[in-house]
């Protein structure tokens, strides 16, 4: 399969993937015939990029990062949790989360084995779904990083399940913000933006004093916009003093918000927001986190058209989970001709050979 983009593939291309929403539903099935009212619907639905069947790459297989069934179950914990939250938040009652440890350790768990099973670099591109609701995928998105990146950096069982809870819950404080600005199809004002502010404290004060949720977990909520320059919201920290769990998540939160559609932009691919946070890295963000979460994550997804240091064409099938940035390709364009026997090359063996760019448009095939 490969990978495009809607609004340039051809019509009449069959999808290679189906298409869910939150609820797991098959929104629309693989095997379909793209037609252009279909891949309008698509553009409407916030997915920019889908798999296609393609002869080049009929014998690559996708594997997802996270089972089915295990992101229907998460991301449906965490929208109930989040709702019980607003509902009791909102009748000023105690919050009571006694359960919420076991359910989302149960989460985590479930998490850590599926990617510990997966032989790749971390890839949510591929996961094509319309989101009933953004903070909730969002949330499940930034824990699948988090955990990712706390494993290589070799994080016990104990702080894995930490900041775990503190990801999944990294955004909790956001249902004390009002509904029309946290839903706003736009960007947001200088008011709009101080409001959303307030949700790393209300997350904090939601989190703090909740029997069976580590502390730790709290902090996360309160820390994770920090930046190490004091930059950051909402107590302008700086280095040590932030920590490093925050630093982790703010990470993983970020890269998912450039990576993920949002209805006044379309979303990076993957190296487009890696350059992001590289812009950042020694500034705002923790420089050898930025560098090992590069190792953690897929650059170039499987399916993803690339052009080569000396000019060719190919198409990466193939990861190298110990240097994500040196896939394996699948070369199909020599001196501008496509040619007629494709062939593999794996970037760890050709040290002189490297990606230059991702094709512009992604269907065009020369």
């Amino acid at each position: 399969m490969r990978l495009v983009s809607v609004k340039h593939v051809e019509s009449g291309a069959t999808l290679g993937r189906d298409i869910y929403n939150d609820s797991g539903q098959i929104l629309l099935f693989k095997g379909v015939a793209l037609t252009d009212r279909l891949k309008a619907r698509l553009v409407d639905m916030g997915i920019y990029y889908i798999y296609i069947e393609d002869e080049i790459t009929e014998d690559v297989v996708i594997e997802s990062v996270i089972r089915e069934d295990t992101r229907h179950k998460a991301v449906q914990t965490i929208k109930e949790e989040f709702k019980a939250i607003s509902v009791e938040t909102k009748l000023n009652k105690t919050i009571n989360l006694d359960h919420l440890s076991k359910s989302f350790t149960s989460i985590i768990d479930t998490l850590l084995k599926d990617i510990k099973e997966n032989q790749d670099a971390l890839a949510m591109l591929q996961e094509a779904y319309v989101h009933d609701n953004y903070i909730f995928t969002h949330s499940l998105n930034v824990t699948v990083y988090t955990l990712g990146l706390a494993m290589k950096l070799g994080y016990s069982s104990k702080k894995l399940n930490e900041i775990g809870v503190g990801a999944l819950l990294h955004d909790v404080g956001k249902v004390s913000v009002p509904i029309e600005v946290l839903n706003k199809p736009g960007r947001l004002n200088d008011d709009e933006y101080e409001i959303i502010k307030t949700h790393a404290m209300a997350g904090y004060d939601m989190l703090r004093g909740v029997p069976n949720i580590p502390l730790l977990a709290a902090h996360c909520a309160l820390q994770h916009h920090e930046r190490i320059d004091g930059s950051g919201y909402p107590r302008g920290l700086k280095g040590e003093h932030i920590h490093q769990y925050a630093k982790i998540i703010g990470i993983a939160d970020v890269f998912d918000a450039v990576t993920s559609h949002r209805v006044y932009r379309k979303p990076m691919l993957p190296h487009e927001g890696l350059e992001l946070l590289y812009s950042g890295a020694g500034q705002i963000f923790d420089k050898k986190l930025v560098e090992t979460f590069r190792e953690t994550i897929s650059i170039y997804p499987i399916g993803l058209t690339v052009k080569l240091s000396d000019a060719r064409m190919a198409i990466v099938v193939k990861q190298n989970k110990q240097m994500s940035t040196r896939p394996v390709v699948r070369v199909f364009n020599e001196n501008g001709q496509r040619i007629k026997h494709y062939y593999d090359i794996d970037l760890m063996e050709f040290l002189d050979v490297t990606i230059v760019e991702t094709e512009a448009t992604l269907a065009t095939v020369k």
